[in-house]
């Protein structure tokens, strides 16, 4: 079987090396774009991130990746994942700074973590438990409570809980992944997230 084409959405608030290399790793063929075009080719799409919800959404629009992404992923069914911010840019608002209207795959706001006793620290950065609420081919061979790498200070608060696909301990508890059928997010750094990361993105290539 033919390794699965990735592509990489470039939007200029990420580097991208390490998430190419994970893919590669993963036996993947994994390009980098810019392109709205290049989405036609792709077999998989891959929204990564790191940065503020307003600039990412203004660059996504810019670029016409918005409608690009909407095309392949909701209607012509493209199985999608979302890393980080890419996951926050899903739903529907991003209260981060300016209010600001997310992708809206995801009846969801994305909003900032209130510090709790437990913990006070914003933003959560490190190891962290997350454990699998529904049944998903994403999350196949990995065992529930296994540790990820997460960074970040905002997250996704959905409506629709159907769409929570796993929780994490954080200032209570936070979604850390999320489905719409084919369209998956992640809070955590797959790339980053060493055995489990990998198995986790071998799964996304199966789904």
């Amino acid at each position: 079987m033919a390794a699965q084409r990735v592509a990489i959405i470039d939007y200029g608030m990420c580097n991208l090396d390490s998430v190419r290399r994970a893919f590669e790793e993963v036996g993947a063929r994994p390009y980098i774009t810019d392109d709205p075009a290049d989405l036609d080719a792709a077999d998989r799409i891959v929204l990564p991130g790191v940065g503020a919800f307003p600039d990412a959404m203004q660059h996504l629009r810019r670029r016409g990746l918005d409608e690009a992404l909407a095309k392949q992923v909701l209607h012509e069914g493209a199985p999608f994942l979302g890393v980080c911010l890419g996951m926050q840019m899903m739903a529907a608002i991003g209260e981060e700074g300016v209010r600001t209207d997310g992708l809206g795959w995801l009846n969801a706001r994305c909003v900032r973590f209130v510090p709790t006793e437990m913990d006070r620290r914003v933003p959560h950065i490190g190891w962290n438990q997350v454990t699998p609420i529904a049944e998903s081919r994403l999350f196949d061979g990995i065992p529930p409570g296994a540790d990820f790498y997460f960074v970040h200070s905002f997250h996704v608060v959905c409506t629709d809980t159907d769409h929570v696909l796993a929780t994490t301990p954080y200032c209570d508890v936070f979604a850390s992944a999320v489905q719409r059928d084919r369209a998956f997010g992640v809070q955590f750094h797959p790339e980053k997230s060493q055995q489990w990361g990998l198995r986790l993105l071998r799964n996304f290539l199966a789904v």
